[in-house]
């Protein structure tokens, strides 16, 4: 089921003023120059420094400008009705297709637009709210690049829910940015992993590579959003703060503990799978990889990604630290694992 083309969700409807960015027009990627355009909207999007010297501390006017500043000017005006999905060999389509990943990679980034959206309605800050709106309005991009991609190599997508309003909205757009954090950090590996293994063929990767890099620069986001806002709160109000951040953590590992139980060990998913990043490399490798290999790549990548911003931002920092301190401690000994033969994790109907 394929509702890109029904769908009718608004960013305005929760932030009153908003207004979408310029986007191209479909005729124009046949004009002189196109190509060049793209290649210049794509460095764009990886290098930015904020203009002025000197430190920006977090919680100050410069802070907040600088992280603003870098989501405006790091936009990619790409449309996912131009991308040109290429035609792949049937064995890589079927491999794809049964990637048990597509269901709950929709429906997330559908509630990612929602949540942030309503959260971005209740600030007073112009500039954080307009880069909020902005970071909702790209998620429900990243819903319509997946939705394409499905609708273009057949991937059957489940009935999709309407999401809830959420009714404490600060918590769920907490909730919503570290997942991401979580989420994208993996990614960024098993994305190099599904490239290195061919996959996703070099014109795949060169098609959904965008949408890759702009996770990147939403957890940049929202790691300084996080560090403007905490140290912005009176002392009261930081403490219960950081007590719903650490309740954040432990909902996150909560669930994704819950739902790792859900998969049925005989390959077929019981529950749709929020930890697809994590066990999605079993689908991704032919020959297997040791999981110290794994997290060493998801290390690679992450910095890779966020080398081209200015050092002076903030960078997720607690999903490189605990992969650091993994990898030394706990990972010296594993095994290599091995994907299984048959479907992995099955296809859910």
């Amino acid at each position: 089921m394929h509702d890109h083309a029904t769908d009718t969700f608004d960013v305005a409807t929760l932030v009153p003023g908003f207004r979408p960015p310029p986007q191209p027009d479909p005729a124009d990627a046949s004009l002189p120059g196109a190509a060049a355009r793209l290649a210049a909207a794509d460095a764009r999007m990886r290098h930015w420094r904020y203009p002025a010297d000197g430190p920006l501390v977090p919680g100050s006017d410069r802070h907040a400008d600088a992280s603003c500043r870098m989501f405006r000017e790091t936009f990619n005006p790409y449309r996912p009705a131009v991308l040109d999905w290429p035609v792949l060999a049937p064995a890589i389509r079927a491999r794809i297709v049964a990637l048990p990943i597509w269901d709950i990679a929709v429906q997330t980034e559908g509630k990612a637009r929602l949540r942030m959206a309503a959260y971005a309605g209740t600030l007073d800050e112009p500039g954080m709210r307009d880069a909020l709106a902005l970071n909702a309005w790209e998620e429900q991009r990243h819903k319509e690049v997946l939705s394409r991609m499905a609708a273009a190599y057949g991937i059957e997508l489940a009935p999709e829910p309407a999401p809830p309003l959420p009714r404490d909205r600060e918590w769920a757009y907490l909730v919503t940015g570290y997942s991401e954090c979580i989420d994208s950090f993996f990614a960024f590996g098993l994305f190099e992993l599904a490239r290195r293994s061919g996959l996703f063929p070099p014109a795949l990767v060169d098609t959904f590579e965008p949408v890759m890099q702009e996770e990147c620069r939403h957890i940049l986001f929202f790691a300084n959003w996080a560090a403007w806002h905490r140290a912005r709160l009176p002392f009261r109000r930081r403490v219960r703060f950081e007590a719903r951040v650490a309740a954040v953590w432990c909902f996150l590992a909560w669930e994704r503990i819950g739902l790792a139980r859900a998969v049925d060990p005989r390959g077929g998913a019981r529950e749709p799978d929020n930890n697809f990043t994590l066990h999605g490399a079993q689908s991704v490798a032919d020959d297997g990889i040791r999981l110290r290999d794994l997290v060493a790549l998801c290390l690679e990548e992450n910095d890779r990604r966020f080398a081209g911003y200015d050092e002076r931002l903030l960078r997720p920092a607690t999903m490189p630290r605990l992969a650091r301190l993994v990898l030394r401690f706990v990972l010296r000994f594993v095994p290599r694992f091995v994907p299984r033969p048959s479907r992995p994790f099955g296809r859910r109907r």
